[in-house]
């Protein structure tokens, strides 16, 4: 849907994915924007859809379970250097605040277009949060594939507007006769 979000024209042709119906002979239509993990196989759940949800909520819940661990590996290590309570406080509150933001901003980002700018400026603490972000994943995989509500939004009112658009040019219109 490059005519809509302005991103670039990835085009679900014979080696891009797989655009169904009668979109795959729309030369000029719009065409799905592929989703991460998924192509455009979102579109008519079909070429292992369900296997690829399968597949990124098992995947983002095992990567969520290795970053804790690694992240409690961490904090063994901080306890060990004996900084204090207070240090091992912040540094635990830090952790949970920000996985806490980095997973409602993920969560949100599955309904909405995100602002660049405010993107740019969150990443250091969606990064801190990354757990948060897996968590979102793994819990949005379980109904539909993650960003799929949105995309399947836009992708059917560009068609809706590509339809209405198109129904009107019918015929030449150099041949039409002219009233008088």
């Amino acid at each position: 849907m490059s005519d809509e979000t302005g991103t670039p024209d990835t085009s679900a042709g014979p080696t891009g994915g797989t655009a169904q119906g009668d979109d795959a002979a729309r030369v000029g239509g719009p065409r799905p924007e592929p989703l991460r993990f998924f192509g455009t196989s979102w579109v008519a759940h079909d070429n292992g859809y369900a296997v690829r949800r399968a597949g990124v909520a098992v995947g983002s819940l095992v990567a969520a379970a290795a970053s804790c661990l690694v992240l409690r590996f961490a904090f063994d290590g901080i306890r060990i250097a004996d900084t204090g309570s207070f240090v091992m406080l912040l540094i635990v509150a830090m952790f949970a605040i920000c996985s806490a933001l980095a997973f409602r901003n993920t969560w949100e980002g599955f309904g909405k277009r995100q602002d660049p700018q405010r993107q740019a400026s969150l990443r250091g603490l969606l990064a801190i949060g990354f757990v948060g972000s897996l968590l979102a994943y793994f819990f949005r995989s379980l109904t539909e594939a993650p960003g799929e509500k949105l995309h399947r939004g836009e992708y059917e009112k560009a068609r809706e507007e590509y339809e209405r658009r198109t129904a009107k040019r019918t015929g030449n219109p150099s041949k039409r006769k002219r009233r008088r």
